[in-house]
């Protein structure tokens, strides 16, 4: 098998820095020297560091992104108002595909997601591009019909509750397993776990206005 081509490798280096160190704690030359690469590289390939951040979190998140336009796709096929547990489903499945148990490329996905939920650095909350936000705004707009008495605002914070929620648990189940869940059949049975507890904090009543 051919290795990797430099923009490849400039790629992986920068998800594993990324995750580990976020944003502003990763330096050009760090990506650079752990990709095997010269130092004017990222420029060459990607034409900036946030540029180069960009294209690393699409390449983790059109994946997930995809299989969650499916997913909503399916269920609209079937009903124009899904309830609330089969969005979670068709919203947080995907996440759970591509960030397997026990897998180390699920593990630094889901930190890569976590460092993007929670990096402050500007460029981190601008990559999104328009795919990514007609993803986002179909299922605000289906949560939205199933929990009308939800205001928009809370509404996305839960979603990215969601979000953090699993991707912080992927990350957990990959650096301490959970006792009893090591097998393909425990592995499913956390989904279940996990997909239930979200339906219910998706489906809470609003939080009351003070």
């Amino acid at each position: 098998m051919a290795p990797p081509d430099t923009r490849t490798q400039l790629l992986d280096a920068a998800e594993r820095l990324f995750a580990e160190r976020g944003y502003r704690g990763t330096s050009i030359r760090a990506i650079t020297e752990l990709a095997g690469a010269n130092l004017a590289a990222v420029g060459y390939h990607f034409g900036s560091k946030s540029d180069l951040l960009a294209a690393v979190a699409r390449r983790v998140i059109e994946p997930i992104n995809a299989a969650q336009a499916a997913g909503l796709d399916r269920l609209l096929a079937r009903t124009p108002d899904p309830q609330v547990a089969d969005l979670v489903e068709a919203f947080v499945g995907p996440l759970f595909d591509e960030m397997p148990a026990g897998d180390e490329g699920g593990a630094r996905t889901s930190r890569l997601i976590v460092t993007i939920l929670s990096d402050p650095a500007e460029e981190v909350r601008n990559w999104m591009g328009p795919a990514e936000d007609a993803v986002r705004d179909r299922y605000v707009a289906a949560f939205g019909r199933a929990l009308p008495s939800l205001a928009e605002a809370e509404l996305w914070f839960r979603m990215r509750g969601i979000l953090a929620v699993t991707a912080v648990d992927r990350v957990e189940i990959y650096h301490r397993p959970t006792p009893g869940c090591s097998s393909p059949v425990a592995g499913d049975e956390a989904r279940r776990w996990a997909l239930t507890f979200l339906a219910a904090a998706m489906s809470a009543p609003p939080t009351a206005t003070r």
